[in-house]
């Protein structure tokens, strides 16, 4: 907005018209040069006498330069504001107004006021002229006692003397300063009144000894706090040429260090402990934080003189043979090492101020000096001599130096634990060591364990030729493979004493009873010949020694076969070993727990170990699962599919030679994944090197990829042996039912049959126990749902071989009470399965049974059961039932009666 003044008028003229007074009028405009955002910079940049004179300028530049938020800034640029302290001052002041409001102002009082206020005139001259006339009056009194506008220290009413007389105030001004909203410039007048004289006359100093801070101050401490204050003063000092008064403040600082520091110096080389190296020392923390005492009493520390007589690292190699490594020699090193870095830890504490900070700066140093170059060429050295030396080596001495720095005494005062000191000193000495140990050890594990599957691989391989060029040296291989179907008929053709001469050198001496899982007793036969291999190879150099091969081999082809598929099947049990399981998961256990140490550094190395320790678990699972156990169980089903019941001349046995050895393979890949487990929960889930509840962690996939292979492996196996099972049960009741079992001949005087026994047959016994045992092997051994799988589909597979069992034999009235004992037999031993939908099977065939236990002349009766489709619960149909009643040995006397009363063929039309 434009603003006018008149032109000035000489002499005394009539009074003018208002026309003239207008035209003798000149406009003025008055606008500001620069804006307001570019002046609050330019202020920023002032020294503070020029910035207050500024301010006298006008109200405007008052105003801008009173702004409390400027001298805050330079209050926070030394550090001496603290806006928490400020908002609860300005929190605590408000409320003490608002109290105070509450107290003064009785009720209606405030709408008086306002009445009043409505009264008055919007300009009173005279009123504004007193208001005047009394500023004037107060500014020209207040005017002695401002220096540049700042109430000075001199001149304060609570000071009694000068600062001169009272230096403790000067040193002790920045302690004093208080966060006060509104009041920020009071503080920072009070700060500058009392430490800038000495400021800008330390920086026009020529010499050293010209300042009048060291003419004030005549103690070091006094001189070293009055530097450190000036020190923190030249922060505010944004005016024009402060980098050459810092630098000129910075190199007073300097030189009066390197004088204290002298003498601190001199204190050390007469250990001269209590006297000027204590008193020295908190001099330099005064002035800077000691920094310089501090390095330089760890730099002239005799300790890094006399490494020699600490113990020298070639000790742990040469003590021993060239593949192994001792760490006592590192034990005692450490120990003697802690002792003396005890001993200093007193010294420390009686000498500087922070103790604990230049303990540990001791301790770092030492680590750097003196462990690094007794650790780094040992583990060199052990690198180049032996893998697993050097592994041991580098887990061991991590633990040392772990627990060299857990027996440290610090001082009182220290930013973190002992533990988290321990952990950053050893991550600094194996940190160069670290990436090279955690790949050497996972590539050394992973070589073991493939070289001990390997190695059973190769004893099986060995072992299996062995025993194949032993029966059949006589023979050559190729015409026995080309011709083997022709070598099988001949075997059927011969007589059934052969098989068991065929194989009898295997029953030279008798051996011991072979006990189930069930706890059932299998003794070698025959045509089931002893183990002709130990049941775990690959332990002891007089295994194969100990085989019981038959002294000589034999002589016909037929006989060699026979005995070389035995053999083959009796080594089912052996195809995986619990001892090199064992020895894996020892291998990993070692390998995983020296890794695991290392866990514990955290942060990116201790990510990395644990990381190493997953992919040990991962080597292990892969090998020992996917090598080791899924290839025993493929050559056990494949051994398997090549069992025969017709080869084997001796079934007395309770189970099944073959399928009584893959359930016990069974049983040893159960108890390995319950190593696996156990290891996985142990060194894994309890350490939280691995998280159980991650489903992406490696660890816990590899896991479960194992189970999942080992259930598919045994659903597998157990398929096959449901094939062998149902083979030897068809074979029992086709070799071991006789004819008159079901239809007896009837005595020639009365007509009825001599056979008085009305239980089950042996048939039937053999059969029941024979299943029985096979399904009682795997309780415990296998998951319940697997378990019920297998059961379900024995009994299916039973039930259907009884089916066709039953359609080979002819039964007569009284051999019928024989064959409803059998299916009674058979119905009990499904009953303690506890499978209802199986138990339905086996209740329709008892109910089936008893179509052969009606007399012939009740064939209308009998019709009426066949076409009854409810009797056998849906199982059976009309025609099947039909089926069943053929096998009666009078059906063709009842044929015509059941047809014609099945099919109606009895009705007349009348």
């Amino acid at each position: 907005m434009s603003s006018f003044k008149r032109a000035p008028q000489h002499g005394a003229a009539a009074k003018p018209s208002i026309l003239g007074t207008l035209r003798a009028t000149s406009m003025v405009e008055s606008k500001t040069a620069l804006p307001a955002e570019i002046i609050a910079s330019i202020l920023d940049f002032l020294p503070i006498p020029d910035l207050l004179r500024f301010a006298r300028t006008s109200w405007r530049m008052r105003e801008m330069v009173y702004d409390d938020t400027r001298w805050i800034a330079r209050l926070k640029s030394m550090g001496c504001w603290n806006e928490v302290e400020a908002r609860r001052r300005f929190e605590e002041a408000m409320k003490r107004k608002r109290d105070a409001a509450n107290r003064t102002n009785p009720n209606g009082a405030s709408n008086q006021a306002a009445g009043r206020q409505a009264n008055n005139t919007i300009f009173d001259a005279a009123l504004e002229e007193e208001r005047r006339k009394a500023h004037e009056d107060k500014a020209s009194h207040a005017q002695e006692s401002r220096v540049d506008g700042f109430e000075t220290l001199t001149l304060n009413p609570a000071q009694s003397k000068s600062p001169y007389e009272d230096p403790a105030a000067l040193l002790a001004v920045l302690k004093h300063v208080r966060s006060v909203r509104g009041h920020a410039r009071e503080e920072f007048g009070k700060v500058y009144g009392a430490l800038a004289p000495f400021y800008f006359d330390l920086v026009r100093a020529k010499t050293h000894t010209d300042p009048i801070v060291f003419k004030v101050f005549r103690d070091p401490e006094s001189q070293a706090q009055m530097l450190s204050n000036l020190q923190t003063f030249g922060k505010s000092d944004w005016a024009e040429g402060f980098l050459q008064r810092e630098a000129k403040l910075l190199n007073m600082v300097t030189i009066f260090e390197s004088a204290v520091l002298r003498e601190f110096e001199q204190g050390y080389e007469f250990w001269d402990v209590d006297g000027r190296m204590q008193k020295y020392a908190h001099v330099l923390h005064t002035l800077n934080g000691g920094n310089a005492a501090m390095d330089l009493f760890i730099q002239k520390h005799p300790i890094f003189n006399d490494r020699g007589a600490l113990g020298n690292p070639m000790n742990c190699v040469n003590q021993v043979s060239h593949d192994s490594v001792t760490l006592e020699p590192s034990r005692a090193f450490f120990d003697l090492l802690s002792a003396k870095v005890n001993e200093q830890s007193d010294m420390i504490g009686r000498i500087f101020s922070r103790p604990a900070t230049v303990f540990w700066a001791f301790v770092d140093k030492i680590r750097e000096d003196i462990i690094m170059e007794y650790v780094t060429p040992l583990l060199d050295e052990c690198h180049d001599r032996h893998m697993l030396s050097y592994l041991k080596a580098v887990s061991g001495l991590f633990e040392q130096c772990m627990q060299f720095v857990r027996m440290l005494v610090p001082p009182k005062g220290s930013e973190k634990t002992v533990e988290d000191y321990a952990k950053d000193i050893a991550l600094k000495v194996f940190e160069p060591h670290l990436d090279l140990y955690l790949q050497e050890e996972l590539d050394s594990f992973t070589k073991y364990a493939e070289r001990e599957v390997g190695n059973w691989e190769q004893k099986l391989s060995e072992q299996d030729a062995t025993v194949e060029s032993f029966y059949m040296a006589n023979f050559n291989r190729q015409a026995d493979k080309n011709d083997f179907l022709t070598s099988f008929k001949k075997v059927v053709m011969m007589p059934v004493t052969v098989l068991p001469m065929a194989i009898s050198p295997f029953g030279t001496s008798k051996p011991a009873p072979t006990t189930t899982a069930n706890g059932s007793t299998l003794r070698p036969t025959a045509g089931t010949p002893v183990p002709s291999r130990p049941q775990t190879p690959g332990l002891g150099p007089s295994e194969r020694s100990g085989s019981p091969l038959p002294s000589e081999a034999p002589n016909d082809e037929l006989k060699a076969k026979a005995a070389l598929m035995a053999n083959r099947l009796e080594g089912i049990r052996s195809l995986f070993s619990i001892e090199v399981a064992l020895s894996l998961v020892h291998s990993a256990k070692e390998s995983l727990g020296r890794a695991a140490k290392f866990v514990t550094l955290g942060g990116q190395a201790g990510g990395e170990a644990r990381e190493q320790c997953e992919a040990m678990f991962v080597v292990l699972i892969k090998v020992l699962g996917q090598t080791h156990v899924r290839n025993g169980f493929m050559k056990a089903v494949e051994h398997l599919s090549k069992y025969n019941p017709r080869e084997i001349s001796d079934h007395s046995q309770a189970g099944v030679a073959p399928l009584v050895m893959f359930i016990e393979l069974v049983n040893v890949g159960d108890i390995i994944s319950q190593m696996i487990d156990v290891f996985y929960e142990q060194q894994l889930a309890a350490p939280k090197i691995a998280d159980r509840n991650d489903f992406l962690d490696p660890a816990g996939l590899a896991k479960k990829k194992f189970e999942q292979m080992l259930d598919e492996n045994v659903a597998a196996g157990l398929n096959k042996g449901i094939d062998v099972l149902m083979d030897e049960v068809e074979y029992l009741c086709a070799t071991t039912q006789l004819p008159t079992d079901f239809n007896p001949q009837p005595s020639q005087e009365a007509g009825i049959s001599n056979d008085t026994d009305i239980g089950p047959t042996e048939t039937a016994m053999r059969v029941t126990e024979l299943v029985a045992s096979h399904t009682k092997m795997l309780t415990g051994s296998t998951e319940k749902t697997m378990l019920d799988v297998f059961n379900s589909e024995v009994g299916l597979r039973l039930f259907t071989a009884l089916c066709k069992h039953i359609k080979r034999q002819r039964i007569s009235t009284d051999g019928a009470v024989k064959l409803i004992a059998d299916m009674n037999m058979y119905f009990e031993y499904i009953r303690t399965l506890k499978n209802q939908d199986l138990l339905a099977y086996f209740k329709a065939l008892r109910e089936l049974s008893q179509i052969y236990l009606i007399d012939a002349r009740h064939a209308k009766e009998m019709a009426t059961i066949i076409a009854d489709g409810d009797r056998f619960g849906g199982i059976f149909r009309a025609e099947e039932v039909y089926e069943f009643a053929e096998r009666r040995a009078d059906w063709y006397q009842v044929k015509r009666n059941v047809e014609r009363a099945m099919y109606g063929l009895e009705c007349r039309v009348m």
